[in-house]
């Protein structure tokens, strides 16, 4: 029989939103089985939220519009902030960790611009920080790339974190329709915000791949190192072509290791969206589902599938690093720490090593595709496919081109030396192959 426990551990909720609603719900349902696996009751000391007047199906009397006043209690160890936004939630987060408090939280824009800062106060602190809800939801990646993977060495994390873009992309493929009609539809099914710029423009994405790289890397990496592009200009044609070469389109956040012409390491972090070969695990996650590819030295090919957003999804990410703090909390433990030792260089994104794909419109006469090959040729970018599609309506054809990889600043200027080219009518679509090793 279980000894009962007797130990309490204080824990201050900062938000209740969707993901705050979910966790204050498993927190008191699942109290006793909490209890059991932590050692120690974990009791809601109060909800910091801005309107304390609406029923949020919690005693009233938890409800605080004092968010300093609750972390400052003597009787909460642990704040789970998931009230979002940068200030004054970065101040609150400070301010707990300070005070030796350990810090759960799924806020990736904060984390992609001030882990440094919350990690060197939680470690002065001898606090816990835990933000694996920060990334993909429910999905453990955060915690393996931290720990199960703390042997090996790191090549490669790519992976489809946002949910939005996935399900636009997804039914672009499915129906056939055009990106403007997919996100009307992503609106009206509530996958998309009134306001999708942060996931459609690839922000979130970036913020995620910021997070992933500077655990992955050992390397300080924040948003505006993370080159980014969204999906807006994809359009009903460019996932036909992809089709044609057995390939789907996907938005990538693509953290990798790789060493230069001169020899040294460097780290390279990009959003975009991206052919990706049928073959390829991430080609087949369709919907609002999220997925991490990871390649390692020695754990080889790993990957990480799941829901990446929503309420509990979200919340039980959030539970579990709650309980591993609770845990390090009741026996003296403490979690992973920051680590950035390797501090390497980041890559822009004209040396990445790339391949393309190109899409135009050309004159349907002798010599074009002679003219167009050249200007690849004068930059050292070797063509892997060439694809014609005539009869078009404006009397001339659709030219779309693969080609092997090649340093990215190689590859844009050839991009715009095509789009001044006589026999070039416009360039329709750029985008980049990945998931190959040619």
């Amino acid at each position: 029989m279980t000894e009962p426990v007797s130990r309490e551990l204080g824990v201050a909720l900062l938000g209740m939103g969707t993901v705050g609603t979910e966790v204050a719900r498993i927190l008191i349902d699942n109290a006793d089985d909490l209890a059991a696996r932590v050692g120690a009751r974990l009791v809601i000391r109060g909800i910091a939220v801005r309107d304390t007047d609406k029923d949020r199906g919690v005693d009233p009397a938890l409800l605080t519009g004092d968010a300093e006043a609750l972390i400052d209690r003597d009787d909460v160890d642990i704040v789970v902030e998931v009230m979002g936004g940068i200030e004054p939630t970065r101040t609150h987060m400070l301010r707990a960790l300070q005070a030796g408090k350990s810090v759960v939280t799924a806020n990736k824009a904060l984390l992609a611009e001030y882990t440094g800062e919350l990690a060197d106060a939680a470690n002065r602190a001898r606090a816990d920080l835990y933000f694996e809800a920060a990334v993909a939801g429910a999905i453990p990646v955060i915690r393996p790339l931290q720990q199960s993977l703390a042997g090996d060495t790191v090549e490669l994390v790519a992976g489809i974190v946002n949910g939005t873009t996935n399900f636009i992309l997804s039914n672009m493929a499915e129906k056939g329709e055009a990106y403007e009609t997919v996100l009307a539809e992503a609106g009206r099914l509530g996958y998309a915000e009134a306001d999708p710029t942060a996931d459609v423009e690839g922000y979130d994405a970036a913020s995620k791949a910021a997070i992933l790289a500077s655990i992955a890397f050992h390397t300080r990496v924040k948003a505006d190192d993370v080159y980014r592009e969204g999906i807006t200009a994809v359009s009903a044609a460019d996932i036909e072509a992809a089709k044609a070469f057995d390939c789907t389109i996907k938005l990538l956040a693509i953290c990798e290791r790789f060493t230069d012409a001169a020899g040294e390491q460097r780290v390279s972090a990009r959003v975009y969206p991206a052919l990706v070969p049928l073959k390829h695990p991430l080609a087949s996650v369709d919907g609002a589902y999220n997925a991490v590819f990871v390649e390692a030295e020695n754990a080889g090919r790993l990957m990480f599938y799941g829901a990446g957003a929503g309420g509990a999804p979200t919340a039980s990410a959030v539970m579990g690093d709650l309980v591993a703090a609770a845990r390090n909390k009741v026996f003296s433990g403490r979690g992973p720490l920051d680590s950035v030792y390797a501090n390497l260089p980041i890559a822009p994104i004209g040396d990445v090593l790339t391949r393309y794909y190109v899409a135009m419109e050309v004159s349907d006469r002798p010599g074009v595709l002679s003219a167009v090959a050249n200007e690849f040729s004068a930059r050292n970018v070797s063509i892997s496919t060439v694809r014609q599609q005539a009869d078009l309506p404006s009397s001339g054809a659709r030219l779309v081109i693969l080609t092997h990889k090649a340093p990215d600043a190689a590859l844009s200027a050839t991009v715009e030396a095509l789009k001044n080219l006589d026999v070039v009518t416009a360039v329709s679509s750029v985008l980049r192959l990945e998931g190959t090793n040619d």
